[in-house]
């Protein structure tokens, strides 16, 4: 399977790719030291019910629900989690061919882009603009290619779902604070045309399910799968 470059970039041609980054010790580094104290996502399926009714949800307003509901479907249902479930560190790390991405890398991938779009619709903060720590910290994931290649790896699945975890709390907690009104709220400057937050989020969801369907081909493709 060729490279899969991150995609998520509102628009390509704006892109860069930097080179911060040494070793996967310094990405190692950058991320909470909370992260094995967290429960896992798995936990969600068993316990809630709503699971699979897409809609308002209580605490958000309803068209802000309905997005949280769609989020929550893709990861807890039919996504990441799902399609990782019982891989080792070995396997997250199995590179198919040396213009692929690791496994490892796709899911932290997905809690890049979550990120850079917490710091633009929340914050408020320009595309590309973020701050040097913050470029050091997710780039080489959010990116991927040669650097994410050099650096992410050597952790195991429960590192990468609490990163994931973590990231997504963070969006939640943020969305409780807002109203469907901002949900609404167009921006024109976006890169491919006047966008508003609603749009930008749920390019947040299918960017999981594209990624996703990567995640299980390769799957098929490690050493010893059926």
């Amino acid at each position: 399977m060729a490279a899969s470059q991150g995609n998520s970039h509102p628009n390509q041609r704006f892109s860069n790719r930097r080179t911060f980054l040494k070793g996967s010790a310094a990405l190692t580094a950058g991320f909470s030291p909370l992260f094995g104290a967290l429960w896992l996502p798995e936990t969600i399926q068993a316990s809630d019910s709503s699971l699979n009714i897409l809609g308002p949800k209580s605490g958000y307003g309803p068209q802000m629900g309905t997005l949280v509901s769609m989020l929550t479907w893709m990861r807890d249902a039919n996504g990441v989690i799902t399609a990782t479930r019982g891989l080792t560190t070995a396997d997250l790390d199995y590179l198919m061919d040396r213009n692929a991405n690791t496994i490892g890398a796709l899911m932290l991938h997905l809690a890049a882009t979550e990120t850079y779009y917490q710091l633009n619709t929340f914050e408020g903060k320009k595309w590309e603009t973020w701050p040097d720590a913050v470029k050091q910290q997710w780039d080489p994931a959010m990116n991927l290619g040669d650097l994410g290649r050099k650096t992410i790896k050597g952790h195991d699945r429960d590192y990468y779902l609490n990163i994931l975890q973590e990231t997504r709390a963070k969006s939640l907690a943020e969305f409780s604070k807002r109203d469907d009104t901002w949900l609404m709220t167009v921006d024109k400057d976006w890169p491919w045309g006047p966008t508003n937050n609603y749009c930008k989020w749920f390019h947040v969801c299918e960017h999981e399910a594209h990624h996703t369907g990567q995640i299980a081909l390769l799957r098929k493709r490690l050493p010893g799968a059926s």
